[in-house]
């Protein structure tokens, strides 16, 4: 499911901007102390205003990194995510609000809204899906560089098969408790692009697997918004490089900070692995979907099934449902309460069922209340 704002009245549903041209604010006024900023000056700023930043995940990073992209003047924003705004998200994720919460707002429609108020002379575009093997090249497709603001590694080593293969620049972005990790991969441009950097080691190089035993997720841990807000900050850093054309100044390190008690940590991602298997020998195991399950989801007992995606009638289904259980609609997302349980079902078919992290349970109650 697809929304977008652009710099004239947008026609999309519920629309946040009431921005007119006799309103509008100049470009000049807008970014004058950005354009003061050396660095980017001028040039820079009408690189930015040409670039396309595809931002994967807008919840609690993917929100910071969002509105810190729209600030300085990027001209076009893909917003990707799955999932819906909920009071438990709003210590730390700055673009939401309250009536987002009430309202089970979609992430990315209900950042697309606030983006829309924050700067009116720039395109985002919310798309409401999980990034999967089969969508996951028409969504980014076309954007220059692809921010990292998921909560696992499962979509991580996806992004990284895409980037690799098509010679796309992304970023990789982690905080969980007061810790905050962020990575630059860059790799070998596609045989149609002339190469303007030299290529990091991408993302399997330095974490051939995912990570084993018990890894701490904000659900166990909890979190920081000052680490989330320190990764946003350094990776949209190294993006404005990017987008102002400047890829040689971007930093070549994995790079870990723990706030809490100040250590630090830099790993030097240095240049490709031969031996790596997605950018060496390029077999791209996560873009096929080998081994892809249903995963749970960060500080969250639910589970997402991946496997249904068809169109579903959500006005049908709530009065099918409503003799069962609570139901609530907005128009963009259902969500069924039969304690101890929720179903949220998104207009694809997709469901998020919550109250439960085995697979199975999830499964049976889809089937069960929605279909097999």
């Amino acid at each position: 499911m697809r929304y977008e704002s652009t710099g004239e009245r947008s026609e999309s549903p519920q629309n946040a901007s009431e921005v007119t041209p006799r309103d509008a604010i100049s470009d000049r006024e807008r970014y004058s102390r950005q354009v003061l900023f050396a660095p980017i000056g001028e040039s820079g700023q009408q690189h930015l205003a040409r670039g396309h930043a595809a931002v994967v995940g807008v919840g609690a990073t993917g929100a910071a990194t969002a509105s810190l992209l729209a600030r300085a003047g990027v001209g076009r924003l893909t917003l990707i995510d799955r999932d819906y705004v909920e009071p438990s998200n709003l210590q730390r994720q700055v673009l939401f609000d309250e009536d987002d919460a009430r309202e089970c707002l979609p992430k990315a429609e209900a950042a697309r809204r606030h983006l829309a108020r924050v700067n009116s002379g720039i395109r985002v575009s919310a798309q409401i899906a999980d990034l999967t093997p089969r969508n996951a090249e028409a969504l980014i497709s076309d954007a220059d560089i692809v921010l990292d603001c998921t909560d696992n590694f499962e979509t991580r080593y996806l992004l990284n098969d895409l980037c690799v293969r098509d010679g796309r620049p992304w970023v990789y972005a982690a905080a969980v408790g007061a810790y905050a990790a962020t990575m630059n991969i860059l790799p070998r441009p596609g045989n149609e692009k002339a190469s303007t950097y030299q290529p990091t080691a991408c993302l399997a190089c330095l974490f051939p697997a995912s990570p084993a035993g018990n890894v701490e997720t904000c659900d166990t841990a909890g979190i920081l918004s000052t680490a989330v807000n320190f990764a946003a900050s350094f990776q949209v850093t190294e993006a404005l490089k990017l987008l102002t054309g400047q890829p040689d100044r971007m930093r070549r390190t994995l790079l870990a900070c723990d706030l809490w008690t100040g250590e630090r940590s830099e790993v030097a991602a240095g240049t490709p692995r031969a031996d790596c298997e997605v950018c060496g020998q390029r077999h791209f195991r996560a873009l096929a979907g080998e081994g892809r399950a249903p995963i749970t989801l960060c500080g969250r007992n639910a589970v997402q099934i991946h496997e249904h995606a068809r169109p579903v009638d959500l006005a049908a289904l709530a009065r099918r449902l409503e003799p069962l259980g609570e139901v609530r609609a907005n128009g963009l997302l259902l969500r069924f309460r039969t304690p101890p349980h929720t179903i949220t079902v998104f207009p694809d078919g997709r469901p998020l069922v919550q109250g439960t992290t085995d697979v199975g349970r999830a499964r049976s109650l889809y089937a069960r209340y929605i279909g097999a």
